[in-house]
């Protein structure tokens, strides 16, 4: 039995290597969290620390949580009025972008591979979002104020396409355990999820709005606590009543971030670090998770699946969903490459884990090499890419 003192500054240096890691992200462009990644493996049973953990549920209901807080977050900074202009191609690439991204990558896997159809799809699915924790610590920056606003259209897109790539992770899940249920039922699910989770979300953040400036709370340190509660409940309603939580917590905190409200300023700081604590914490227990010994024979699979998704899928989505937008190649190219994964792929990678189907392991193990791919790759690359393309406004200046 480790000793409680020894947790406890075990925790506290964490955090406090959080804080001043944080400016690794606007100096070498990968984000920080990669960083916990790896802290978690070598504090798992194939580290130097040798921590044994296997526990499916806890990880997904850990990822759950953390990603309410995170979107919840990302949500009340998002305004409206500066991603106005690019709404309509934010919408298109994380609705019809992550679809087109997770179909042709399972097709890629199927047919290169030789992989279950399903199977394929799935994996595809699980994969086919852009993280926000990466999206945001990377053009958090002043110094990557990017031309035509495309930094706002990436953090709209990565802000946005969880739910539907949750959505299409579940309805896959589905069709694997049960091969012969109807199409037109998962597509009809899936329209029902969308429009429910829209609905609540916009009630939630309607009714929180006139909560939060009529309630008068003795302390004020009780605000955030009612926003967290607020969040949570926004989630739950929303699943219970058939619809799509994540969607329906991002709607309500946009809702709640774009009206004024009593400590706005200081609600949004709170989030904001409670954000960076459950990242922290998602990448670290993701990383205890992970067995090394377990991910290296899917090396090749997965560099493979790596190779279809960023050179081949996601181009194509882009494309696809930018034809009709004024944007030039080089900037399309730029968007496309920007397609950066994080702890969201690996914590819908525990689904079939936990629903225990044939090639679950394989499946978390593929996820999990692909999104430490594309972190490492793509995330180090982007500052020099948006040089090199000369889509830096002018007044920034590049370290």
């Amino acid at each position: 039995m480790i000793d409680i003192h020894h947790i406890l500054l075990g925790i506290g240096l964490l955090l406090l290597v959080s804080i001043l890691l944080s400016k690794m992200s606007s100096i070498i462009g990968v984000p920080t969290l990669i960083v916990f990644l790896i802290i978690g493996m070598l504090l798992g049973q194939d580290g130097i620390v040798g921590i044994h953990f296997n526990d499916y549920m806890i990880v997904q209901y850990v990822g759950i949580f953390a990603l309410i807080i995170i979107m919840f977050s990302g949500g009340m900074d998002t305004n409206l009025a500066k991603i106005k202009a690019v709404s309509k191609y934010g919408i298109l690439l994380s609705t019809v972008g992550v679809l087109i991204t997770a179909i042709v990558t399972g097709l890629f896997l199927h047919f290169v591979l030789n992989f279950d159809l399903m199977i394929s799809l799935l994996i595809g699915a699980i994969i086919s979002s852009t993280d926000v924790a990466a999206i945001f610590s990377i053009f958090s920056s002043p110094d990557l104020k990017l031309k035509n606003n495309l930094d706002y259209l990436l953090e709209l897109e990565s802000s946005v396409n969880d739910p539907m790539a949750y959505i299409l992770t579940i309805s896959f899940l589905y069709l694997v355990i049960h091969p012969s249920a109807s199409i037109l039922g998962i597509v009809m699910t899936l329209i029902q999820s969308l429009v429910i989770g829209t609905i609540i979300g916009y009630i939630s953040g309607r009714l929180s709005i006139k909560l939060l400036n009529s309630i008068n709370l003795d302390s004020r340190g009780l605000y955030p606590v009612l926003l967290i509660a607020i969040a949570i409940l926004s989630f739950a309603v929303s699943e219970l009543s058939g619809g799509n939580g994540f969607l329906a917590v991002y709607i309500a905190s946009v809702f709640i971030g774009n009206n004024e409200f009593i400590t706005k300023r200081a609600q949004l700081n709170f989030f904001d670090g409670l954000a960076w604590l459950m990242q922290i914490i998602m990448f670290i227990i993701l990383g205890l998770f992970a067995s090394p010994k377990d991910l290296l024979p899917t090396a090749v699979i997965s560099i493979v699946t790596a190779v279809g998704l960023v050179l081949i899928a996601r181009p194509l989505a882009t494309f696809v969903c930018l034809a009709k937008s004024k944007f030039k190649l080089k900037e399309k190219a730029f968007i496309s490459w920007t397609g950066i994964k994080g702890a969201v792929p690996i914590v819908f990678a525990t689904y079939p884990l936990v629903a225990n189907i044939p090639q679950a392991s394989l499946i978390f193990n593929v996820v999990f090499v692909v999104t430490l791919i594309s972190i490492l790759l793509q995330g180090s690359t982007v500052k020099a890419l948006a040089k090199k393309f000369n889509l830096i406004e002018k007044t920034s200046k590049l370290n």
